[in-house]
């Protein structure tokens, strides 16, 4: 069972989805908790590739390299973190599965230290771009509260938010290692039945998410600088001058500019040079794994109406575990 290639690549095929942003689960998921979402998917997914597959190591950075090309393509704008942290999540499989029996313990611990790694990512890229006056701007906004509040406490806001900000992803990362286990004990307990159902294979409906994205990334930095600027010039006393506000937005600007036009795009340029030496030796699988695409979409939304009579916590779970169930043991026409 677990030498069973055909579900292997499945999986991959289910991982690209997942991590290509073209529908599938994130269509269902329309949440601000959807990077969770599909961060624990990813997880599931690759914990299900290692469960299946007698070399995992070696199994799991084929399937990364494929997932990474399929990324590439579909999703021509993602940003190099994303790349990072796909390859983080799989690596650190591939390194836990390889070394440790397959547990929930070593998919608590995969949850947890892939979390907190998303989380600090998002510390860091903040400290860099707004440098210590956005945490020095919390903690004004923070001795602000307290003092209305009549509250006095020695733990900076900042101190506090983070410590609460990683807490939570850490404890997500373990809650999702716990859900992982459940979801691939249903899936290996079903009955291993070839699933069939009339599907229509469509094009993909792709839509360029550049201008979008290019949006976001403008109005977070405006309110962030506005956040910035206003504690300082409303709450930190008459030393703050324009000088400082001048220098805060200008930094990030340059910073910002730096990164998306420069050693982004260099970054990914280096990237891309390696998958693209790597597309020709996995094309067949490539090729396999965006012809599932259509089908796997088709066979989500089966799933979801599907579990409609269930409710809550227990549709969602029976909803993934019944998705991955079909799709890897989907019978296209052509098999």
């Amino acid at each position: 069972m677990k030498s069973n290639k055909s579900i292997i690549d499945k999986l991959t095929a289910l991982w690209a989805l997942n991590e290509s942003g073209l529908g599938g689960f994130l269509h269902v998921f329309n949440s601000p908790f959807t990077g969770l979402i599909v961060g624990g998917l990813s997880i599931l997914l690759i914990s299900l590739i290692a469960f299946y597959a007698e070399n995992k190591w070696q199994t799991l950075l084929k399937a990364l390299v494929i997932v990474l090309i399929i990324k590439m393509a579909v999703s021509p704008y993602s940003p190099f973190g994303a790349y990072v942290a796909v390859s983080f999540q799989a690596v650190l499989g591939a390194l836990l599965f390889s070394n440790f029996s397959w547990k929930g313990l070593t998919i608590m611990v995969l949850g947890m230290v892939t979390f907190l790694e998303s989380a600090l990512q998002k510390l860091l890229i903040l400290t860099i771009v707004y440098g210590t006056n956005l945490w020095e701007a919390i903690d004004i906004y923070g001795a602000w509260v307290q003092k209305k509040l009549n509250f006095l406490s020695e733990t900076s806001t900042t101190s506090f938010i983070v410590t609460t900000y990683l807490l939570v992803y850490g404890i997500c990362g373990i809650l999702a290692g716990i859900f992982i286990k459940n979801t691939i004990k249903i899936i290996s307990n079903k009955t291993e039945t070839d699933f069939y159902l009339n599907l229509e294979k469509s094009e993909a409906d792709i839509k360029n998410k550049k201008v979008s994205f290019k949006t976001k990334i403008i109005w977070v930095w405006l309110i962030t600088v506005a956040v910035i600027v206003l504690a300082f010039s409303i709450f930190g006393g008459p030393l703050f001058g324009w000088q400082k506000a001048i220098y805060i937005v200008l930094r990030s600007f340059l910073i910002l500019m730096l990164w998306y036009l420069i050693i982004g795009p260099f970054l990914l340029k280096v990237i891309r040079k390696y998958l693209h030496k790597k597309e020709s030796k996995y094309q067949e699988d490539i090729t396999n794994a965006m012809d599932l695409f259509p089908y796997f979409r088709q066979i989500i939304l089966f799933t979801w109406n599907e579990t409609r009579p269930l409710k809550g916590y227990v549709r969602f779970q029976y909803f993934i575990a019944n998705s991955i169930s079909n799709c890897i043991h989907f019978k296209t026409p052509s098999e």
